[in-house]
């Protein structure tokens, strides 16, 4: 696959998981966070692993790349879920949108300390333009920047496990396809979110055969799309692209959320959501390397032109 189609398929998971944002907003609602949650992940594994069957891709793991498979599983998975559920009902959405903004940059930083694979100035400046795209779009919400609290501690952990886990990915996506690596991931840490939704939300579980025919297809579509399919891919682009490059498309991630909630919510997109988009995009073109590799190209004719040029006299 080419980068420009991975490119591609990275702005559709976007809007896969922008146009989630909603649908979970309903999912909670309706049910107990931690409970639902767990259900949703473990049906988006089990999906990975039809999808991955039909593909014959299923192997069992090595002892090392099972080590990549708990870590990666309790990271991405266990904490990041469980902290973004908790710490989001005790913090604004203001808040909570500028931290998880923060993935990217986080990201890009754990990838240059830890795999040693240091952005250029021009990455740096996609990452920072991302944040203050993300910065604009969540701030004209009009609620303005709370105080932090606990809530906001608990969305940072969120992001940082999430930040952390894709290192792992990128590591583990040397050996085991980064699908497999998913569908390992989702099953293993629903099940450890599972039990810890027992623990939390006792007796929670009996609320499930009330939900309505339409709330059961939400789920399912959330969690065979959004989830299996978006983490699927997503993955698949880590190992194709790094960890860091492909996490500034995250940053899109805030917009598609916004024209999910104005298409099925019925709020508003203003000219600060529009802002927001241009800077995220600019982000997006210096921070996936899409900016180098044109200028490099450009100097690469100029200079086989040049060469032409000289031959020819």
């Amino acid at each position: 696959m080419k980068k420009w189609q991975t490119y591609l398929v990275l702005v559709f998971i976007m809007m896969m998981w922008g146009f989630n944002v909603p649908a979970l907003k309903t999912l909670v609602t309706e049910f107990s966070p931690v409970t639902i949650t767990s259900l949703r992940i473990f049906t988006a594994g089990v999906t990975v692993f039809i999808i991955l069957a039909i593909m014959k891709k299923i192997r069992k793991p090595t002892r090392r790349e099972s080590f990549f498979i708990i870590g990666g599983g309790l990271l991405n998975v266990v904490s990041h879920h469980y902290f973004l559920s908790v710490g989001l009902t005790q913090t604004t959405s203001t808040n909570g949108g500028l931290i998880l903004g923060t993935g990217p940059l986080l990201t890009a930083l754990l990838a240059s300390v830890i795999l040693r694979n240091r952005p250029t100035v021009i990455k740096v400046i996609g990452f920072l333009l991302g944040g203050i795209g993300v910065s604009i779009i969540v701030l004209s919400g009009g609620e303005g920047l709370g105080n932090l609290n606990s809530g906001d501690a608990m969305v940072f952990i969120s992001i940082f496990s999430q930040a952390l886990s894709f290192i792992i990915i990128s590591r583990a996506a040397k050996t085991l396809d980064p699908r497999l690596l998913t569908g390992y991931m989702l099953v293993f840490g629903s099940v450890i979110l599972f039990i810890i939704g027992l623990i939390t939300e006792p007796g929670e579980i009996s609320q499930l055969d009330e939900a309505s025919i339409g709330i059961w297809v939400l789920f399912l579509a959330s969690a065979m799309l959004a989830t299996a399919l978006g983490h699927m891919l997503y993955n698949h682009s880590i190992g194709k692209l790094g960890a860091a490059e492909t996490s500034i498309f995250l940053n899109l991630n805030t917009f598609f959320s916004l024209v999910g909630a104005a298409l099925f919510l019925g709020e508003k997109i203003t000219s600060y959501h529009l802002l927001g988009l241009v800077f995220i995009i600019l982000g997006v073109i210096c921070g996936a390397g899409t900016l180098e590799e044109l200028i490099t190209k450009r100097k690469r004719q100029r200079f086989y032109s040049k060469k032409q040029h000289n031959h020819h006299f």
